[in-house]
């Protein structure tokens, strides 16, 4: 690879590419700090089923997601670090390729692409998901190549005119509209313990009393009961990429660290324990990471559907298995609720 790195930059493996992303810009600037407590201090966690008329069903374990009214998981996070996280976008393929030129004079930078342009990744041919990050770690103007960073071990070169298709992509249901953030240290610190609560208060809320039903806890409950109607609902091919998706998005193969999240905020929780001085977090933390395996038995069972001759039995047993998921995640939620609205203890 003739293409370095900006100085600096050091590359990791990493869990999710959101966190991921962000950890290389922290760790760049000279902010050590675990994917895990960037997951936890943005309140990333949650749940959404949804099923948009032409598409597939889509079913993932994010929270915090960016929309009318919701701060977004990047600039919660920036807030509770001290760090001054912006977040644009543009119609303009000219302004993105100069803001993103702009910026690697001089550090990093993170953008949103449509991973089914991404040559490396080497995906199915139609494959197209647009709410992916990445890290761009350097540019070549003469030759007309990016360095990026994504969630495995090594670095990637990728022409300008691949990052643009990645980044202009209009593919449904997320295109990336050319988004990017920036990232001012300059005013950087731990997170407080009065902070890391009041972040694992704003999930637990978020997943017991959600704006809609199909997030959070019912949404869970929701997609046990819409699960087993798939197979009248979906042609056949959509049906096994709607089963061979849910698998990906709950697995660590898909970017979640395993189990939908629930491993890396089970981590998250153990970080928080001793930040905040509340021992009986870590204990949480197990039943968590318990919610983790229950979540990935689901993605085995909703895979092993996929072009099964017994399919709708399959998706009975994972719907069943959903249902109890729901339960456990109101438990563990409202437990989290309580834990974080008694603040920390007395010094």
């Amino acid at each position: 690879m003739s293409l370095k790195p900006l100085p600096g930059f050091r590359k990791f493996e990493t869990h999710h590419c959101v966190t991921g992303s962000m950890r290389h810009i922290y760790e760049f600037h000279d902010y050590p700090i675990s994917e895990d407590l960037l997951l936890g201090l943005g309140a990333g966690v949650g749940f959404v089923y949804w099923h948009q008329k032409g598409s597939p069903p889509f079913l993932g374990g994010r929270g915090n997601v960016e929309r009318p009214g919701v701060e977004g998981f990047e600039l919660t996070v920036g807030r509770r670090t001290g760090v001054t996280v912006e977040r644009f976008k543009t119609a303009s393929r000219k302004r993105a390729e100069e803001a993103l030129l702009d910026l690697l004079e001089e550090e990093p930078a993170m953008i949103q692409v449509d991973m089914g342009f991404l040559p490396y990744l080497r995906l199915p041919e139609g494959y197209h998901f647009g709410w992916h990050v990445i890290a761009v770690a350097g540019a070549d103007r003469a030759t007309r190549t990016y360095l990026v960073a994504d969630r495995d071990p090594d670095l990637h070169e990728v022409s300008f005119d691949d990052l643009e298709l990645a980044r202009g992509s209009t593919s449904k249901p997320w295109p990336p509209a050319h988004r990017w953030w920036t990232f001012d240290f300059a005013t950087s610190r731990p997170p407080a313990a009065d902070e890391v609560l009041e972040a694992i208060g704003e999930t637990a809320r978020a997943m017991l009393l959600p704006p809609i039903s199909n997030l959070g806890v019912p949404g869970v409950a929701k997609a046990a009961k819409l699960l087993p109607t798939w197979p009248d609902a979906l042609p056949t091919a959509q049906l096994a990429g709607a089963c061979a998706n849910v698998f990906v998005m709950i697995d660590a193969t898909g970017g979640t660290g395993g189990g939908l999240f629930r491993y890396m905020y089970a981590r998250f929780l153990g970080e928080a324990a001793a930040v905040t001085g509340k021992p009986a977090l870590r204990a949480t933390a197990e039943r968590v990471h318990e919610l983790g395996d229950a979540w990935q038995e689901v993605a085995e069972t909703v895979r092993s559907a996929a072009g099964s001759r017994h399919v709708a039995a399959r998706l009975r047993e994972a719907a069943d298995r959903l249902a109890v998921i729901a339960e456990g995640e109101r438990a563990v939620w409202t437990e989290l609720e309580n834990l974080a609205s008694a603040g920390t203890p007395a010094a």
